[in-house]
C-alpha cells in the first residue's frame, strides 16, 4: 500500500460459508444477515424455500438485484436501499459511509479465476457481500483510533471510544479505498480495489452462453442481466 498515506481499517466480522451450486447470492445474504440479525441471522435453507417460493429462483441462482433486496426485507425485516447508476458518482460517498458505519453491502460482479472482480461482460456473475473498507488518508482523525501493533500506519477505530470520521477519499484518488469482501467460494476475506469492484458491477450486460446451454432453468428478470443486475448494488440496514 502507498507508504505516503495513512491506511485505517473498519471492518465488522462476518462468518464464512461456502456455497452448494449457484447459491451465491444467498449466501451472501446469509452472511450479511449474522450482522443485521444477531446472533445468528437466518438460515441458508430458508432464504432459498422463500426466494423459491416467490419465485425469485429456480435453483438459487439470483439474477434481480431488486428482488434480492424484497427478499432481504422479508426475511430479514431489515431496511434495504437499492442503488441505481454504479458505485461512482454520488453512490460513492453513500457507499462508503455506510460501511464505516458498519452495515452490510451486496453487490453482484463478474467473478474472475481467484475471485476477484473482473470483465466478462456478465458471463461470470457472481455476488459478494462487504462488510468493510480500508481507507488510504492524509491523516488519522484524533482520538479514536490506535495504530495497529504488528502493521505500522495501520489503524483501527477503538470499540469503546467516540472517533471523528477521516475525510473520505476522493474519487480518483488511485489505490485509496479497498472492500473488504467475502463470497460464497472461499472461507477467506479479500481486498478488492473499489475501482476494480465498480468497474465489474457496471459491465453486467449478458447472460452466460455456457450457462444457457446447460439444460437447467434460470429465472431471468425482463430485460435480462443488464436490467437485473448492471449498476446495482444493495445497502443493508437493520
Amino acid at each position: 500500500f502507498r507508504s505516503d498515506l495513512q491506511w485505517i481499517l473498519f471492518c465488522a466480522d462476518l462468518p464464512s460459508l461456502i456455497q452448494e451450486g449457484p447459491q451465491c447470492g444467498l449466501v451472501a445474504l446469509w452472511m450479511a444477515g449474522t450482522v443485521l440479525v444477531p446472533p445468528s441471522g437466518i438460515p441458508l435453507e430458508r432464504l432459498v424455500q422463500m426466494a423459491v417460493e416467490k419465485g425469485y429462483t429456480a435453483q438459487g441462482e439470483m439474477f434481480s438485484v431488486a428482488n434480492m433486496g424484497r427478499l432481504a426485507e422479508e426475511a430479514l425485516g431489515c431496511q434495504v436501499e437499492l442503488l441505481r447508476g454504479g458505485l461512482g458518482g454520488p453512490n460513492r460517498g453513500r457507499v462508503l459511509q455506510h460501511l464505516v458505519s458498519g452495515h452490510p453491502l451486496l453487490i453482484p460482479y463478474d467473478e474472475d479465476f481467484n475471485h476477484e472482480p473482473c470483465r466478462r461482460k456478465g458471463y461470470k456473475a457472481h455476488w459478494a457481500v462487504s462488510t468493510g473498507v480500508l481507507l488510504g488518508v492524509q491523516g488519522v482523525p484524533s482520538p479514536g483510533y490506535e495504530e495497529d501493533p504488528e502493521l505500522p500506519g495501520l489503524f483501527h477505530p477503538v470499540p469503546s471510544m467516540p472517533h471523528q470520521l477521516p475525510s473520505l477519499p476522493e474519487e480518483g484518488s488511485l489505490g485509496a479505498v479497498y472492500l473488504l469482501s467475502k463470497q460464497g467460494k472461499s472461507w477467506h476475506y479479500q481486498l478488492w480495489d473499489y475501482d476494480q469492484v465498480q468497474d465489474s458491477n457496471l459491465q453486467l450486460t449478458d447472460f452466460s452462453p455456457s450457462r444457457a446451454a446447460d439444460g437447467r432453468v434460470y429465472v431471468v428478470p425482463a430485460g435480462g442481466v443488464r436490467a437485473g443486475l448492471c449498476g446495482q448494488a444493495l445497502l443493508l440496514r437493520p
